[in-house]
């Protein structure tokens, strides 16, 4: 009787899970243990994340919660956002001044240029009325009698009752005096002889008797003639040389004067006082 050979005993850690284990080559076993361990890897991962993130406020019961930057994700905000209408009427305020600030200056520096180059003249406050050019009368005027020559006499030099004595000296010689009174005059003559455009005769009268006098011509519209005696005034000419020959009115402050001053200017003694 022949005996069979005794098989030797199996080895729970020897002996292969299944047939595929059998088939495969130690290489491939390996593998297969790289893979498995890899899982085992990463399903621990797994774990772990799901454990943080039940932990990190972002979920609960199961559910996500949702904050700023997950909304801010869910919905962007739009390309062109829309402004406030408080906003958009104080830009525009903003821009209308500012093109009104820059009209201006550029509107300064033109009219600046335009006075520099003399091309604008700026004028400031009412228009002063132009003088009326002073003349001296041209004419040729007669020697009018001393009677119709009314004349107002005005002291104006420093000596009281010059005026007066004048008055009484002109009296004596036919004329009417009207007034005698104290005036102040800037004219820097011996006499002043002021008359209207209707007391050119009377005024030349006045200055054949009043030597070296100084014709003015005023607005008034009688005949008078006002006869001003400065500090400067020496006496009359005596009556019996006063030139009673036609001639014109004396004016020695216009340059040329128009005629020329008395001749022979007979003094009389000075009047004091």
């Amino acid at each position: 009787m022949t005996r069979r050979p005794e098989e030797p005993p199996k080895s729970s850690s020897s002996a292969p899970d299944s047939v595929d284990e059998v088939l495969l080559t130690p290489r491939e076993k390996r593998r297969v243990v790289r893979e498995a361990r890899r899982q085992a890897l990463d399903a621990a991962y797994e774990l772990r994340m799901k454990r943080k993130r039940a932990k990190d406020g972002t979920s609960w019961r199961g559910h996500h919660i949702v904050d700023s930057q997950g909304l801010a994700e869910a919905f962007p905000d739009p390309e062109t956002p829309e402004i406030p209408s408080s906003t958009v009427r104080r830009r525009i305020t903003h821009g209308v001044t500012l093109v009104l600030l820059i009209a201006l200056v550029v509107a300064a520096v033109v009219l600046v240029g335009m006075v520099q180059r003399g091309e604008l003249v700026l004028k400031l406050g009412a228009d002063k009325p132009t003088p009326t050019p002073e003349i001296c009368p041209a004419e040729t005027l007669d020697y009018p009698a001393n009677k119709t020559v009314t004349v107002n006499v005005y002291n104006g030099g420093s000596i009281e009752g010059k005026a007066g004595q004048v008055a009484k000296e002109l009296t004596k010689r036919g004329y009417p005096v009207k007034a005698i009174e104290n005036k102040s005059t800037d004219y820097a003559s011996p006499t002043v002889v002021i008359s209207g455009s209707s007391g050119h005769a009377a005024a030349f009268n006045m200055q054949r008797n009043f030597p070296n006098s100084e014709y003015v011509q005023d607005d008034r519209a009688d005949g008078t003639v006002d006869v001003i005696v400065t500090g400067l005034f020496n006496g009359l000419v005596a009556p019996p040389k006063v030139d009673q020959t036609p001639g014109a009115l004396s004016c020695p402050r216009l340059s040329p004067p128009p005629s020329p001053p008395p001749s022979e200017p007979a003094v009389t003694a000075p009047i004091g006082g």
